[in-house]
């Protein structure tokens, strides 16, 4: 597992990537994290909230902070390590500013903070973990974090939530059948799930607006229903999301080939830089390209994709001789 943060001047975040797979593990069951590795998903988030009954908070505490000194404890792997808190609200006595001190140490890539009504949600989380890091001698935003919203506020002031913190990189829609933000905003679920798309087209461009670079939805939660996610996948990939939170092993896979570029894409990539490069050198600012007219914009985007894949610089000249 990774903790994926990296020494930076003081009000500089880490370096995040792209996740396409968060897979919700209960906190009381941490010995299926190595399930969740082994299906290939990108982050685990350990759940205190929903996924652990009241009497049971405390061992699931103590046993998700033991999972992140393990993570730490051991050689860097693929898969992030994340917790989701209880909220941080005063009336249930800071349930959740305890959940996040005990956890955010090294090892722990960073914090699902849920019920997120507004701005003053993330900068207290924020604050808190400064604080840890500082206790832990971590570089300043080394623990991200991801503010689920789900409430009807939180829905609505999304860019200002995104814009209160940079450790935030993954914010985004996550819907789903009943639950917090179906009785927040009143929909009612479909076989598809599409009465959520302008939900989830606003908090995109919200996140986006926002400059938090790497956005995730969800949930899919039909279990058996694997090509009901892969359509769900594919529309949030179509929106502009790069991932999305799942709730089974089994839709790590799907989920992950979605949110992956295929090798025509790449090699799509590669011939459209070097057409648009060509006519560049030749004095022309765009080109026709296999039927489309492509310029330097176009040529940006596809640079982006090759990057994200390692991949950046990468041209195909070869197969425009």
């Amino acid at each position: 597992m990774s903790s994926d943060g990296v020494p930076g001047a003081p009000g500089v975040t880490a370096h995040r990537v792209p996740l396409r797979s968060l897979l919700f593990v209960p906190g009381s069951r941490t010995g299926w994290l190595p399930k969740a590795e082994a299906a290939g998903a990108d982050a685990a988030i350990l759940d205190l909230e929903d996924a652990v009954p009241e009497d049971g908070k405390t061992a699931a505490r103590e046993a998700a902070a033991a999972a992140v000194d393990r993570a730490a404890g051991t050689p860097p792997g693929p898969m992030r390590l994340l917790v989701r808190i209880n909220a941080l609200d005063r009336a249930a006595g800071w349930q959740g500013a305890d959940e996040l001190r005990a956890v955010a140490r090294p090892g722990l890539y960073g914090i699902v903070l849920p019920k997120v009504s507004g701005p003053e949600d993330v900068t207290t989380a924020d604050r808190l973990l400064a604080w840890c890091e500082r206790e832990h001698g971590l570089p300043e935003g080394h623990f991200a974090l991801l503010p689920l919203l789900e409430t009807a506020r939180g829905l609505r002031e999304a860019y200002a939530i995104g814009r209160a913190a940079a450790r935030i990189a993954h914010l985004g829609a996550v819907a789903a059948p009943g639950g917090d933000v179906e009785r927040a905003v009143g929909y009612r679920w479909s076989p598809e799930g599409e009465e959520t798309r302008e939900l989830r087209a606003r908090v995109l461009l919200d996140a986006r607006a926002a400059d938090r670079p790497h956005p995730v939805a969800g949930l899919w939660a039909d279990v058996a229903d694997l090509a009901g996610l892969r359509r769900f996948a594919e529309r949030n990939r179509a929106l502009g999301y790069e991932g999305m939170a799942v709730i089974h092993p089994s839709h790590v896979p799907v989920v992950n080939e979605v949110f992956s570029p295929d090798t025509e894409e790449l090699a799509r990539c590669r011939r459209l830089i070097a057409a648009v490069e060509r006519a560049q050198a030749e004095g022309a600012g765009a080109v026709r390209f296999e039927g489309r007219m492509v310029d330097e914009a176009m040529a940006a985007t596809a640079r982006q994709t090759l990057a994200r894949q390692g991949l950046a610089g990468q041209s195909d000249r070869d197969a425009l001789d």
